[in-house]
């Protein structure tokens, strides 16, 4: 044996060899050689394919220490680097690598992160935000205010009849007239200001909160979710799908990143993203594929988007349809009081120059016979003051405002409520819904996931002991590292801080409680070389890795287990030994997801492969390559449980009784997402199976058949997001209105189609909030809701004040034109009108477009698309209060003195008084459109009891002590109690005609009874 080893050992020296000896040194020699060859294409293929696909953060504190940061050489390279994507002025700087030394950052642990680090990034490269469009000042409302033509008009006539004023009564008693309309004028003017400046501050502040979206970055070792604006240059920020790009930087390690561009090129073809020949990201794009690190090189205005921003204006002006409408209906209104008032100034004039005009003296105004220029312009000015001033009473220049009121409230209010609105039109829209579709997990249920069963084959596992140790570490590779959570420990003895999703932190925690895994060891054997991401198509996500010790290459996958298991031939036992799945196996591991499902666990699978080298892809030219996932062996089962949240089972019950109904999309199994939707009472368990469809199942329906089965479908389980986005398409075209919630990037089409995107919060990706109208930011259904209850107020706040003003309205053409016309005068003086004219239009907005949601709201069926916004109901109480106050305010008119014992002034006064105290008292009215208890809830609403209050108390103060600027006399205690008498009648008047029923719509009843009886 000695020879052989010589022999083996030193095989140059020379002695006699026989011929086995010879064979052995042959077969010595191969074996080295493929043992040799091996190793190097082990080595070059690794270099090939190791891609880091996951952001390491090194877990056992031995990193390099951290510094802070205090200058860089280059400043003004760095902040052109991206913005010139030039590859040789990285290569010039080092690099990423150099990028990094230069900023004082680890690509691993990234800055140092503390206040005095942070400043000095920021004194260096600026902060990450961008000049914003100096908003307008309050004297710009004011001037938006008066620059209306009927208001200039009105100037116009004051200034002349100032001038008029002053040169037959002198300076000391002429200036009364005039000047009491320029300062009724500015004082509705500067109401409106202030109302429109405080919604503008409300809706900046809102639109702020919007754009201060979230970014993932690592500090000091640890992952940390800072606010955008917060980032610095230098920091590490991890990217993953749906994410937005926060500021300028390089790549740094990452897998299979994928960006649109579009928000910046205008081409909307995803852009690819690596270390060698594109590693450049800019601000602003969103990530569509893949999950890298890369490191902030500029902020701010020293990127494209910021200088971008810096330069948009922006407004929120744009109309929303309500709004729309609402601007027509003023226009129609104003039409029909430019008439009136047309009328109302050629009576005056006829009955001026016939001298049917009688003045304080009895006598005609105009004598042909002594008249002078000065005295007839005088009068006609007045007349034409006259004239214009119903106009502007007559214009309802309210609506636009009490709709951008209560929109602005609700928006506050909702705020509160956990939900951002992010387009006005929404608010509105809410209340139109008659589908909602929602997701499952977080909305419905608590987002909190926990392991509770754990299967090894088919026998089910309590504790690690009976498990083989082979198969032991195979589940923490599984569940370890292919994973897009992050375990974060400083030392051994402390509690280990895991992030990701909610199902990723569940897995992360129970594989480090129960199978005893130590994240950081487990990282230091393996190697990953490739990495799938989570797919919603193929609902798995799998890694190709090897072990550094033995050099084993293995693929892993993890997803849905019933999917799984069909890539599955082989099963492993809790010893170790693996077998092969039969008939009899198969349909025993299916019962096991199904009594898991029915539990309603969401059950997921390991399963894996060992593979040798390339064996683990399949690449085709031009396309990435894919990990092999036939004839996999599976690993074992997970069950998952998340409870429904508390509030939700009642919330539906709701949706229920307000006539909306509610479907829920969900990827889980058939099974799993029926017993959920039982759970939450979306539908009972003596419900038909067909209530409860896979995604495939409705994506392979006829157009027709879909369209006659989607009302009936309530569950749709193994969905897709282009399944999410057929369902909401077939409810539009059946005239649904649809509300749809989302949080995934493929989401995005289904909110945009939606006629209500709802984004989730807090598992929402930035590109799903980019695509909505709202931000659920508790990701609760209870809030959905709420919303929608928002949305109906809106539109109930709306009908109340337009119920108000149209009844003002019609009640002052109709006096102002029987007056006119009966005697030549109209009872109600210019500054008395625009006195009126503020009461409407911004205190009766004030009071009526801010009540809060009742309970009421929700016991009614949605609202139409078109359905009209005056409805019958309205055209009641707003008439019959109408016809009330015209009856009292003419017989005061005609009969008034003789009745009352009065002088003219003081019945001139009554009349003013009346119609005022009337329009006080029909607001408690307009609160409630049908519920004969007007009171109810009113104790509720300080703002409106307080506008009432403040409304009196100026009524009071314009007739007892600014007489000459209103031009009123005092009255007694028994006139002011004949006015309050009066008025108060109309609160009976409104309880009473609430007792006749209404016909909706009755022309077209009309109609339906003239065909009927032809």
């Amino acid at each position: 044996m000695d020879n052989v080893a010589d022999f083996m050992i030193l095989p140059d020296r020379r002695f006699a060899v026989s011929p086995p000896l010879r064979r052995w040194r042959i077969a010595y020699h191969i074996i080295c050689s493929c043992r040799a060859m091996g190793i190097l294409v082990r080595k070059q293929f690794a270099a090939i394919r190791r891609v880091p696909s996951y952001v390491a953060i090194d877990v056992d504190g031995h990193s390099a220490p951290l510094t802070t940061f205090t200058k860089v050489a280059d400043a003004s390279s760095l902040r052109s680097l991206v913005k010139e994507r030039r590859l040789e002025d990285l290569h010039r700087l080092g690099g990423s690598a150099g990028l990094v030394s230069a900023l004082a950052s680890n690509a691993e642990t990234g800055i140092h992160g503390g206040g005095d680090d942070l400043s000095s990034r920021k004194a260096a490269f600026g902060s990450n935000t961008y000049p914003r469009p100096k908003p307008k000042g309050f004297f710009h409302f004011v001037f938006e205010a008066l620059n209306d033509l009927f208001i200039i008009i009105l100037m116009v006539c004051a200034a002349i009849s100032l001038a008029f004023g002053i040169k037959e009564h002198g300076l000391k008693d002429g200036w009364y007239d005039g000047a009491s309309i320029f300062l009724a004028v500015l004082l509705v003017s500067v109401v409106s200001a202030v109302s429109n400046f405080r919604q503008m501050k409300r809706f900046h502040k809102l639109s702020a909160e919007c754009d201060n979206i979230g970014a993932t970055v690592v500090r000091a070792g640890r992952r940390q979710t800072v606010f955008i604006f917060d980032v610095v240059v230098g920091d590490v920020v991890l990217l993953n799908i749906g994410d937005q790009v926060p500021a300028d930087g390089v790549f740094l390690q990452g897998h299979s990143l994928q960006v649109d561009e579009s928000s910046m090129t205008g081409e909307s073809h995803p852009v690819d993203v690596d270390a060698v020949k594109s590693p450049f990201l800019t601000s602003g794009v969103k990530v569509i594929d893949g999950y890298a690190s890369m490191l902030v090189t500029a902020v701010g205005t020293d990127t494209m988007w910021g200088e971008m921003m810096g330069s948009i204006t922006s407004e929120t002006s744009e109309p929303t349809p309500l709004q729309e409408r609402l601007q027509g209906l003023t226009s129609s209104i104003g039409k029909i009081g430019i008439v009136v008032a047309g009328v109302v100034f050629a009576v005056l004039v006829i009955r001026y120059f016939t001298g049917s005009t009688k003045g304080d003296d009895g006598r005609p105004k105009f004598d042909k016979h002594n008249a002078n220029a000065s005295d007839v312009i005088s009068g006609l000015v007045n007349i034409f003051q006259d004239a214009v001033t119903i106009i502007v009473v007559a214009i309802p220049e309210g609506l636009p405002l009490a709709v951008t009121l209560t929109l602005a409230f609700s928006m506050t209010r909702m705020m509160k409520d956990n939900a951002m609105v992010r387009r006005l039109s929404a608010c509105e829209t809410m209340g139109s819904v008659t589908t909602i579709c929602t997701d499952k997990t977080g909305t419905l249920t608590l987002n909190r996931m926990e392991v509770t069963q754990f299967w090894i084959g088919n026998e089910q596992c309590t504790s690690t002991t009976s498990i083989a140790a082979g198969v032991l570490t195979l589940l923490h590779q599984a569940v370890g590292l292919n994973t897009t959570g992050s375990v974060f420990q400083p030392t051994s003895a402390s509690e280990p801080e895991i992030t990701g999703s909610p199902t990723e932190k569940a897995l992360l925690s129970w594989s480090i409680s129960d199978l005893g895994m130590v994240a950081e060891e487990m990282k230091k054997k393996c190697v990953i070389i490739h990495v799938e991401a989570f797919n919603s198509e193929k609902k798995r996500s799998g890694i190709f890795l090897e072990e550094k010790e033995s050099g084993a290459m293995i693929t892993h996958w993890k997803g849905a287990a019933e999917m799984l298991l069909l890539r599955c031939s082989h099963y492993t036992e809790t010893n170790g030994s693996v077998k092969r799945i039969d008939l009899e196996a198969k349909f025993k591991l299916e019962a096991i997801i199904h009594d898991m499902a029915t539990s309603s666990l969401r059950c997921i699978a390991f399963a894996y492969k060992n593979t040798t080298g390339a064996e683990g892809f399949e690449a085709n030219r031009g396309e990435a390559p894919r990990l092999e996932d036939t004839e996999l062996t599976l690993l074992g089962f997970v069950g998952l449980k998340d409870p429904c949240r508390p509030e939700v089972a009642r919330a539906i019950d709701a949706c229920r009784n307000a006539g909306v109904g509610v479907k829920m999309i969900t990827g889980d199994n058939v099974f799993t997402a029926r017993a959920i939707a039982i759970e939450c009472g979306i539908i009972r368990p003596e419900d038909s199976e067909a209530l409860v469809v896979e995604g495939q199942e409705f994506r392979n329906y006829s157009p027709e058949e879909r369209m006659k089965k989607v009302d009936q479908i309530w569950v749709m389980a193994r969905s897709s997001p282009f399944d999410k986005l057929l369902m909401v398409q077939c409810l539009k075209q059946k005239g649904q209105v649809v509300a749809v919630t989302g949080d995934g990037t493929n989401d995005a089409p289904a909110l945009k189609e939606a006629d209500v995107g709802l984004a989730m919060g807090i598992q929402g990706t930035e590109v799903a909030k980019e695509s909505s109208d709202i931000v659920i930011m508790d990701d609760n259904f209870d809030t959905v809701v709420t919303v929608m209850r928002w949305g109906r107020c809106v539109y109930n706040n709306i009908q109340k004040f337009l119920q108000f003003q149209l009844t003002v309205n019609v009640a002052a053409l109709v006096i102002n034109f029987v007056s006119a016309v009966a005697t030549g005068a109209v009872p109600l003086t210019t500054v008395q009108l625009l006195w009126v004219n503020l009461i409407m239009d911004t205190m009766g907005a004030l009071a009526l477009a801010t009540d809060t949601p009742t309970r009421e709201l929700m016991e009614k069926p949605p609202v139409g698309r078109t359905a009209p916004l005056i409805t019958s109901v309205m055209w009641r109480n707003l008439l019959a209060q109408a016809l009330f106050q015209v009856a009292v305010l003419l017989v005061f008119q005609f009969q008034g003195e003789s009745l009352m014992g009065s002088s003219e002034a003081e019945n001139n006064t009554m009349i003013f008084n009346t119609f005022v105290l009337c329009q006080v008292f029909n607001e408690f009215n307009a609160r409630k459109l049908e519920k004969k208890n007007v009171f109810q809830g009113m104790h509720k609403n300080k703002l409106f009891l307080g506008i009432v209050a403040v409304t009196v108390v100026l009524q009071v103060m314009m007739v007892e002590f600014l007489r000459k600027f209103a031009g009123t006399v005092r009255l007694g205690w028994g006139q002011w109690g004949i006015c309050v008498g009066i008025a108060a009648i109309s609160w009976p008047i409104g309880w009473l005609v609430k007792f006749m029923p209404v016909i909706e719509n009755p022309w077209l009843q009309l109609r339906r009874y003239v065909k009927a009886s032809d």
